[in-house]
């Protein structure tokens, strides 16, 4: 796995890492309540969004092979590799003057209700570790931070609250959370972060199983259920106080629990068993795990869940880590995701909640050819297809992470349709040159859509904690209707 860097100190390795993620998780733990600045907090904008779906294609979505088609060059044994920028055609959309890759045929279809992001940048943090960027994108901080980084998801649950309060505010549908080379290192933000237990995350990584997290387990009778419920309360209320966790933190665990079992007696369950669902409907979804995501995720957001994160699923060196075989394996991930992604939206629209509900495509990172990370960088190549010219399939395709420009696709809540902002170049170095979004702009706007002033801070060990990175985040108000 990637050793993990900064400059300062650059001897720093991927397990010291982790475990300054773990002291920085448990400190957290340890700590008092955060407390919102009111003093000085800013006026929350009017939200455009009630609810969010983030469709997140982790291991590095590269733009030139979905959203921001380049000079297409097909597979030919001998050609030179400094050659390919795109694997795949462009295609038409249905907006004029926007076109997209090939094997995205029902997005394309659904162009006119998107905006399209083509100037999304990441930081180069040194040596690339695919978990540090999704940390960095779904907290807007860099590891390590000092203190545990709330998700944004967990923004949203804790300054807005439920939208209705048996539902869990925050959803994470796809990602295993056990067994690979970084899973340790994607808990670290699949969190609520110094907020608590009650604002993480509903982790549910098989959407099909998802009815059986809302339901007593295996035979246990009611009765059963409630009095074992009722002996963990009592347990966590008796802990020593300090020993392991803060009052603070004690009490959001036992509020998690209530959350958790008032869900179980509610009517609400029913949105968590796929089998209910229409089969004309669920066929349309079923690509697979991510597509019956995508089909949870509407079902969730429709009986009032807040924020819903569906993800293709990062595994080291699976789906869109393409370190080889990268044109092969991205056919495939585009079967994978064009029609859920695209029935997702079609479905919001005709049930009438489409305007209010922000969709977000996004990825850590795009891809390139020839470069790792952006000209200049010393992170180091990790690509297994190696070589000066194309000699068999597993070469074809790009299979090095480039964080010098990539795409956002946002969709309803409050955005603009059929409508593209900034651009990559033409030509390799594909670097975003027209209206650059950095993470911290786009988390505003995000913010902005489901009225949360980026400008949102909470003392956290006296010191201030911001939504956006020391509170400097813009929104890019072109983007909204």
């Amino acid at each position: 796995m990637n050793d993990w860097y900064d400059e300062s100190r650059p001897s720093l390795t991927r397990r010291r890492f982790l475990n300054a993620l773990s002291g920085t998780a448990a400190a957290t733990l340890l700590g008092g309540a955060p407390r919102l600045r009111a003093e000085d907090a800013p006026d929350h904008p009017d939200p455009t969004a009630d609810s969010c779906i983030l469709i997140w294609l982790a291991g590095g979505m590269a733009a030139p092979e979905t959203f921001d088609p380049k000079r297409y060059m097909p597979f030919e044994v001998g050609t030179p590799v400094e050659k390919i920028i795109s694997t795949f055609p462009a295609i038409d959309t249905n907006v004029d003057g926007i076109k997209i890759c090939k094997g995205l045929e029902n997005i394309a279809g659904v162009m006119d209700r998107a905006t399209l992001i083509r100037s999304h940048v990441q930081a180069d943090l040194g040596n690339i570790l695919h978990s540090r960027h999704q940390y960095h994108w779904h907290t807007g901080y860099v590891p390590p931070t000092t203190v545990a980084a709330p998700h944004i998801g967990a923004w949203m649950a804790k300054v807005l609250g439920p939208r209705n309060e048996v539902m869990p505010p925050f959803i994470n549908i796809g990602q295993r959370l056990e067994g690979h080379g970084e899973s340790e290192e994607l808990k670290a933000f699949t969190t609520g972060g110094f907020f608590g237990s009650e604002y993480s995350p509903m982790n549910l990584p098989y959407p099909e199983k998802a009815s059986e997290a809302v339901k007593p387990p295996g035979d246990m009778s009611a009765d059963r259920f409630s009095k074992r419920y009722k002996a963990l309360q009592d347990l966590l209320k008796n802990s020593p106080k300090g020993e392991q966790l803060s009052d603070y933190h004690q009490e959001s665990m036992l509020r998690s629990l209530d959350n958790a079992h008032r869900l179980l007696g509610s009517p609400e369950r029913k949105a968590f068993d796929l089998t209910l669902e229409d089969p004309d409907v669920y066929k349309q979804y079923d690509t697979g795990r991510f597509g019956r995501g995508c089909l949870l995720a509407r079902r969730l957001v429709e009986n009032g869940a807040r924020f819903v994160e569906v993800t293709t699923e990062y595994v080291p060196f699976l789906h869109w880590d393409t370190h080889e075989n990268g044109h092969t394996t991205v056919d495939r991930l585009h079967k994978e995701v064009d029609r859920p992604i695209a029935t997702l939206i079609k479905d919001l629209e005709a049930r009438g909640i489409l305007d209010r509900t922000l969709v977000i495509i996004a990825s850590e990172f795009s891809r390139d050819m020839m470069i790792e990370g952006v000209p200049g960088s010393t992170a180091r190549d990790q690509s297994r297809a190696k070589t000066d010219v194309i000699k068999e399939m597993k070469h074809y395709g790009l299979h090095r992470h480039f964080t010098g420009g990539t795409s956002v696709v946002m969709f309803g809540g409050g955005m603009k349709k059929g409508f593209l902002y900034g651009a990559t170049a033409d030509e390799r170095p594909c670097l975003a040159i027209e209206n650059p979004v950095s993470i911290e702009n786009l988390h505003a706007t995000i913010f902005q859509a489901m009225g949360i002033s980026p400008k949102t801070s909470y003392d956290i060990e006296k010191r201030p904690f911001y939504a956006t990175k020391d509170g400097k985040g813009e929104p890019v108000m072109d983007l909204f209707a």
